[in-house]
């Protein structure tokens, strides 16, 4: 039914394109930037309905969600993984948040990172011929993180308390609106700057990635740089993972896409790219060995995943 419905917007979208793209068509652009431009424009639409829905649910319920994750006790994992799930911007910063107050678990904090789900979802969901990887993702990222989480908790004996006083830092989400006060205006400005940054990232990365296989193609190259890259993937995409900006699950998801990195390197970047949550950590530069081992187990846990993954040919 989802797919009938969004094949359903894609045919609405081609006609409501139809004429922009016998424009662009016109330009007598190559075929490979004229191909990307085209399909970066028809992301548009969706992009922009799927941000509004998050921002809503943000809206709305973001009070709830930092309520329920702060009193979960032994939940909080299960809980917090759960939640991460669901893309938005601004969770892990409030998980960073709360841990540096002691709220949350490094194992918590952990499931959180490894489960946080940025672009991904949203850019496969404007791709009905790729949405079968949706589940797939969500389910080893939530399953990955909530085994972590426990597990990491278990070894290291961590403990949470309620301290009696906050020291509370106002933080900024990825398009510099405030994490901590919500505004009406919000509900349609936010999805409107943020479709439109995602936009010009799939835009540059399309343009980058068609660019690039194409010249392969050219002379030969792309078969034989994956054949060498595909056995150390999982550690290439699992550092770039950890840099803290939307565009690296933007340039993972449209490699998936384009079929340019295989589905078990691409889980090492999505599991690694724990978003904002990760400058905040920076910022306590009283404690740089702590956010060190926090970033250390993240990292060889998308490591090891997709290297389990590759076993699998997946």
């Amino acid at each position: 039914m989802i797919i009938q419905f969004l094949n359903s917007c894609i045919s609405l979208n081609e006609k409501l394109f139809e004429g922009l793209d016998t424009l662009i068509c016109k330009t007598n652009m190559p075929d490979w930037l004229c191909d990307a431009v085209l399909d970066s424009v028809h992301t548009l639409p969706l992009l922009f309905l799927v941000f509004l829905i998050i921002e809503i649910i943000e809206y709305f319920y973001s009070d709830k969600i930092n309520h329920l994750i702060k009193h979960a006790e032994k939940a909080a994992t299960v809980v917090g993984a759960t939640l991460a799930i669901i893309p938005q911007c601004g969770f892990s910063i409030i998980a960073t948040s709360l841990y540096l107050r002691k709220y949350l678990t490094k194992g918590t904090l952990i499931a959180i990172y490894l489960a946080t789900s940025d672009e991904a979802i949203p850019i496969l969901l404007t791709q009905p011929n790729k949405m079968h990887y949706i589940i797939p993702i969500i389910s080893i990222k939530l399953i990955i993180a909530i085994l972590a989480g426990y597990i990491i908790d278990s070894i290291l004996k961590d403990k949470k308390y309620i301290p009696q006083k906050e020291n509370i830092e106002e933080h900024s989400g990825c398009c510099h609106h405030s994490i901590d006060e919500r505004h009406p205006k919000e509900l349609i400005i936010h999805p409107i700057k943020h479709t439109l940054n995602i936009f010009v990232f799939i835009l540059l990365i399309t343009i980058l990635l068609n660019f690039f296989i194409q010249i392969c193609l050219k002379y030969t190259l792309i078969h034989s740089i994956f054949h060498n890259l595909k056995y150390i993937a999982p550690v290439f995409t699992g550092f770039i993972g950890l840099i803290p900006n939307c565009a690296i699950s933007v340039g993972l998801t449209m490699m998936l896409i384009n079929g340019t990195l295989k589905f078990s390197a691409v889980i090492s970047g999505l599991l690694s790219n724990a978003g904002l949550g990760l400058l905040v950590l920076f910022k306590q530069k009283e404690n740089y060995k702590d956010t060190s081992i926090i970033i250390s187990i993240v990292l060889v846990v998308s490591i090891i995943v997709g290297f389990i993954l590759q076993i699998f040919n997946l």
